[in-house]
């Protein structure tokens, strides 16, 4: 008889916790045991083990372990950032929306079966195996394959194989990018101990199908430019600042996304850096985002993707294959390129409207920022037949023009980011893509050189009045329980 997986000793009860608790009663007694002593991130690690062990995947990409895994990350960084009780409210977002999916008749009754690796006949034939699993979608075997490449070669060089057929199915969906990435880095915080069961259900999404269809052009520039043979600096430096400006601003303003792999290519083969080359794509990718038009607060992936992305150039062990393939690969995510096609012209925020706004303090801008993000219009949901259709609301500009200002006027970015982690906090409709923005916002920002990086903090305004208020049930249940 089959066997669900387990976890140890310490782990078990906090997972069935979650599992178990009824969703009406998960807010106020996952808050008994955080002030009972219970880690944050121990919380959270129960979280993700509970939703991987316990959700399904649905067919496509709303549902299971997949969000909550992805957003695990970004929820432990800014649990630790907030003070006081604040810091909780985090850590129950996501053990709420852990509990929501294992209790969500698409999702479940689902449970997470123990089984043997299976050796194919050592490391290269396992590894064959794996990938001919993937181009048939057979997502079981390959999660028993990967089992076992998991325990016989390093971590590491397993994840770079996994991340070699997921980068080109971005081309299908972002999320195949997304998800085993994201877990990855989570596994930082949580350990990697874990490996092994939370990329379980990874590797089964991956590996489904339909398979990536071909990437000539993206094939075409690595060799066209030999990329994998004169690419050797990997680090950036102050030398680079005019090249990675010049990128990054071209990136900014173009129309034609096909035209970005192009330009990264051009400029690693004219000696810009790995690390280089993905900062110039952070403040393209910035840049494009205050261009477009999308109300859907879930549409963020063309800035934290960027995000993403940079890290994994930046991954020790991770194959100069993978890096190319990792930046040449960005705009081409459906969720990123439908922006193509819903931008206004650049630069934005309006010169000339950020110009005509009354000089403020610091305080007096912040408040007005802050109350600019409160009083974005409620969503008709009524009038919504395609969330991936909406378009930002006028208002959105005011918060924008506002965000530009306060860059403009050198006021301190800690105290608006910190003021972006209050509000983002609020947040429980866009299953974790609120609380990835606002950390790739924070990290871009501190990853980017100057005159650039306040380009971070003015998106993050922006996806902030996108967001809010959607639904912060959660939010509004949980202040009703905590202290401050």
């Amino acid at each position: 008889m089959q066997q669900r997986i387990q976890y140890s000793p310490a782990l078990e009860p906090l997972v069935q916790f979650i599992e178990d608790t009824p969703p009406t009663e998960i807010l106020d007694r996952t808050l008994e045991k955080l002030r009972a002593g219970v880690p944050m991130t121990t919380m959270l690690t129960a979280s993700a083990l509970a939703v991987t062990r316990s959700s399904d995947l649905p067919p496509g990409h709303h549902g299971g372990p997949l969000h909550p895994v992805a957003g695990l990350h970004a929820i432990n960084k800014l649990a630790h950032r907030l003070e006081g009780e604040q810091r909780f409210l985090p850590v129950l977002q996501h053990v709420a929306l852990s509990n929501k999916h294992i209790h969500h008749p698409e999702m479940g009754p689902y449970t997470l079966l123990d089984f043997s690796p299976l050796d194919a006949g050592g490391v290269e034939a396992t590894k064959a195996a794996f990938l001919h699993s993937c181009t048939r979608g057979e997502s079981n075997k390959a999660d028993h394959f990967f089992m076992w490449l998991w325990q016989n070669i390093p971590a590491i060089e397993a994840f770079d194989l996994l991340m070699s057929v997921a980068i080109p199915k971005n081309v299908l969906d972002d999320h195949y990018f997304i998800y085993p990435a994201f877990t990855w880095r989570a596994l930082e915080a949580i350990g990697r101990e874990h490996t092994a069961v939370l990329m379980r259900p990874a590797v089964r999404y991956v590996a489904r199908f339909p398979k990536a269809p071909q990437s000539h052009e993206i094939e075409r520039l690595i060799g066209e430019y030999d990329l994998l043979n004169v690419v050797t600096r990997q680090t950036t430096d102050d030398d680079e600042t005019a090249a990675i400006g010049t990128l990054g601003e071209a990136i900014r303003a173009t129309e034609d996304f096909n035209s970005i792999p192009v330009m990264l290519a051009q400029a690693l083969a004219n000696g810009l850096s790995l690390d280089g080359t993905g900062e110039a794509m952070s403040i393209g990718a910035a840049g494009l985002f205050m261009r477009s038009l999308t109300g859907n607060p879930m549409d963020v992936h063309l800035h934290t993707s960027a995000n993403l992305r940079r890290y994994l150039v930046r991954l020790e062990g991770f194959s100069l294959k993978n890096k190319l393939l990792a930046l040449l690969f960005w705009h081409t995510g459906p969720e990123v390129k439908s922006t193509q096609r819903r931008m206004e012209p650049a630069p934005q925020p309006d010169p000339m409207a950020v110009a005509a706004l009354p000089w403020r303090s610091q305080d007096d801008l912040l408040a007005a920022l802050s109350q600019s993000i409160y009083d974005q219009p409620p969503t008709d949901w009524s009038k919504v037949t395609n969330l991936g259709l909406m378009r930002a609301v006028p208002e959105v500009k005011i918060t924008l023009n506002l965000a530009q200002q306060y860059v403009n006027l050198g006021y301190d970015p800690e105290v608006l980011m910190k003021r972006l982690s209050q509000i983002v906090c609020r947040d429980n409709f866009t299953e974790m893509h609120a609380y990835k923005h606002h950390q790739a916002i924070v990290e871009e920002y501190h990853a980017t050189r100057a005159p650039w990086r306040g380009l971070h903090l003015i998106a993050g305004c922006q996806a902030a009045a996108i967001s809010h208020g959607k639904n912060m049930e959660n939010y509004n249940g949980s202040m009703d329980l905590l202290h401050d």
